[in-house]
């Protein structure tokens, strides 16, 4: 087993589900429920179903497409919803000095 890949894995998927919508959901489930083990299991099977599906359609899409183009589609991805979140935060802020 490649311990620095799981190590990394670990870390990168970590750091982008704290304070996600699904963590908020979570904890407003655990808060209101008498049955807190419940929702943990039920939020961490959900997790393990969404990243094993991630990673089976990730391994199907480097069997299908070179790597180049796999980052490539994925760096543009990014950028886009960048830019997108970028220009819809201008926006919203002139919206609000014309007030």
């Amino acid at each position: 087993m490649d311990w620095q890949l799981l190590g990394l894995s670990f870390i990168a998927v970590f750091l982008s589900e704290l304070g996600d919508k699904s963590q908020l959901a979570a904890i407003a489930l655990g808060g209101s429920s008498k049955f807190p083990q419940a929702v943990f299991l039920g939020t961490a099977s959900a997790l393990l179903l969404t990243s094993f599906l991630g990673v089976l359609v990730g391994q199907g899409m480097a069997e299908i497409l070179p790597t180049n183009i796999v980052k490539i589609t994925a760096a543009t991805g990014f950028a886009f919803m960048g830019l997108r979140l970028l220009l819809s935060g201008e926006e919203k802020s002139g919206e609000s000095e014309d007030s």
